[in-house]
């Protein structure tokens, strides 16, 4: 048994499954190491899939030819299609999936990938050559003293580094409950100069579903007609859906809570690392929130053959009894069972300024970061950065140029570059809100964005590729109909009016008459006989005409965009030399040199997005550099 592997992965969460799975496709001979196995991919947290910006990074995993998507699918118990009241732009999908049914199928995914070994072990060092001129990875040592040799290493070690659990006054290390936390690593990176802090998430309460009274809550079902997120062909839409159900607190339930308060955590000074601002605990919006007297909170099922439910919103490091009371008292629960209380979690992060847009660190050649190691949180945003990382830690490896994502391509690539060139300050979550450009990146147009360069690379597959093309020929072709078939005065006449629509004063292409706020191109088919047959002979899917839809309305937004687009692209081709003295340059407010040489910007663009660098100190690198 060879101990000599290209890259080591250490760590099997999200991050850590799409990053092995990635560079043992692309074949490097790669090695997963996870402290169990049976816990690969482990939803510890919420077991949900996607949401507002985070839907739209696992359509752009699977567009790259990473796993998540696909998996989601095959494990879906619900689908939600969010914000289909607002523009394309916002669609988000979010499926709930079966906890276990989606650990069980990533590790036989894992399991059966060419290139890809696993091995139950904790890694407490990563061995690094000091003898050259910059420090290099050279392979890591495990708790059990095994020595493995590698080339190039991914840690995605998530909230197990130096983890530490928190309920009330009781605390034991950790990663998560039941499992062990990781020790030595942190130490020794900081002793090779990285930069390192403390971070804490929450999770609520698991509960028994025979002790809760469904009949008294307010159900919430899947769509009517479930959509999914891989674009493969060999999943499927799921078919079985299961409920979720809202349930609220009451002033009540937060008079309780906050009797725990002296004996919180979060409060009492004994919790010092940063929480995440957009996902808090109870307690914490409780006291932000401290006028309002009921929170909506949702109760989601953990899987099909299991009892056990998430209930979302109710996160909590309250003493456990204080918890059970307060959750006695929610109409619904009166009778529940708790099967564990909520707890919160501290653990180590290395800031992501010390990364590379390619996530291989500054300080060690050959060592790649990604997931909560980097402070962000959820599923989604680390699984984009493992994904990244194991394409690059590949293609270094064999001399190939690395992959960098833009702003205008990807949200995986606004991530990347906002962790890398900002920074955090509390655990980075992502939302549309965060992209200048949210009508480019849309969930519905990954595939035409991304599936190109996952072919180039060699993780999208030749029919996945060819897929696409005769998608975007069908989207193509349906639009060229529209421009040229016209339709008379009162030939559609009651079809418009039954949508709210004013009827034809002149002869309009159907192309115009789609741009119609109320008129869909399926309603429109109904009433144009033409049409309807054109669709059905063509066998174009709904996904077709929608995305033929989505071009034509949104057509002069997207072409403002792309506009805007294209001309931050010039700040982007213009480099900044490695190693340039900012210091030196005067005419620079003294904030902006001290950001630029920490951060050490690879472009004028990059520079841009720094916070505290000025426009006037833009002006002043385009005139060293660019003019």
């Amino acid at each position: 048994m060879s101990m000599r592997f290209d890259i080591v992965v250490i760590g099997a969460g999200h991050a850590g499954c799409e990053a092995a799975a990635a560079a043992a496709r692309l074949g490097s001979r790669t090695l997963l190491i996870t402290i169990d196995l049976e816990k690969i991919a482990s939803m510890s947290c919420n077991p949900a899939v996607g949401g507002v910006a985070k839907g739209q990074i696992v359509r752009e995993i699977d567009a790259l030819g990473g796993q998540m998507g696909r998996i989601t699918d095959l494990s879906a118990i619900q689908f939600r299609m969010l914000n289909r009241s607002k523009g394309a732009a916002m669609w988000s999908p979010r499926a709930q999936c079966d906890k276990a049914e989606f650990s069980r199928l990533w590790r036989r995914t894992l399991e059966n990938t060419k290139n890809l070994y696993l091995w139950q072990d904790s890694v407490v060092e990563i061995l690094v050559d000091q003898s050259a001129e910059k420090p290099r990875v050279r392979g890591v040592k495990t708790r059990m003293g095994v020595c493995i040799e590698c080339s190039r290493v991914v840690l995605t070690a998530g909230t197990f580094l130096e983890g530490v659990m928190h309920c009330g006054d009781a605390q034991a290390e950790g990663g998560r409950a039941g499992d062990q936390a990781s020790h030595g690593i942190s130490a020794q990176l900081s002793s090779l100069g990285f930069e390192q802090g403390r971070m804490k998430t929450g999770t609520p309460a698991r509960l028994d579903a025979r002790t809760i009274n469904f009949d008294a809550l307010e159900m919430q079902e899947g769509d009517a007609q479930p959509s999914k997120f891989s674009y493969d062909p060999d999943t499927e839409a799921v078919k079985e859906q299961m409920p979720c159900f809202m349930v609220y607190t009451s002033k009540r339930v937060h008079d309780i809570l906050r009797t725990g308060f002296d004996r919180s955590p979060l409060f009492n000074g004994t919790i010092s690392g940063i929480g995440p601002r957009y996902c808090p605990s109870i307690e914490d919006k409780l006291r932000t929130f401290a006028d309002k007297e009921q929170h909506q909170l949702f109760l989601e099922p953990e899987g099909r053959t299991t009892n056990e439910y998430y209930l979302n919103g109710f996160s909590s490091s309250l003493p456990y009894e204080v918890q059970y009371e307060a959750l006695r008292n929610i109409v619904g629960l009166e009778d529940v069972h708790i099967y564990r209380p909520g707890y919160a979690i501290e653990y180590d992060y290395f800031p992501p300024t010390q990364l590379n847009h390619t996530l291989e660190t500054k300080l060690v050649e050959g060592l790649y970061f990604a997931g909560q190691v980097n402070g962000t949180t959820g599923y989604e945003e680390a699984a984009a950065q493992g994904l990244m990382a194991g394409i690059n830690a590949h293609r270094s490896l064999r001399g190939l140029e690395e992959v960098v994502l833009k702003r205008d391509e990807a949200y995986i690539g606004v991530l990347i570059d906002d962790l890398v060139t900002k920074g955090v300050d509390e655990p980075y979550r992502m939302f549309t809100s965060r992209a200048e450009y949210r009508i480019l990146l849309r969930q519905d147009n990954a595939d035409a964005r991304l599936t190109p360069l996952g072919h180039e690379i060699g993780l999208v597959s030749d029919e996945k590729y060819d897929n696409l093309l005769k998608k975007n020929a069908a989207v193509e072709s349906l639009i060229s109909k529209l421009r040229k078939t016209s339709v008379k005065i009162g030939e559609i006449d009651s079809y418009l009016i039954s949508v709210g629509e004013e009827p034809l004063s002149q002869g309009k292409r159907l192309y115009d008459i789609v741009l119609r706020s109320n008129v869909t191109i399926s309603s429109l088919a109904e009433a144009h006989p033409n049409l309807k047959r054109f669709i059905a002979k063509e066998a174009l899917s709904a996904e077709v005409i929608e995305q033929a839809e989505i071009q034509i309305k949104y057509r002069g937004y997207i072409e403002r965009e792309r506009y805007f687009a294209d001309k931050m692209h010039r700040l982007e081709e213009i480099a900044i030399p490695d190693g340039f003295d900012y210091a030196a340059m005067q005419s620079l407010t003294i904030e902006a040199r001290q950001k630029l040489t920490k951060i050490r910007p690879q472009t004028i663009g990059q520079a841009s997005r720094i916070p505290g660098v000025s426009p006037a100190d833009i002006n002043v690198l385009l005139v060293k550099f660019g003019r």
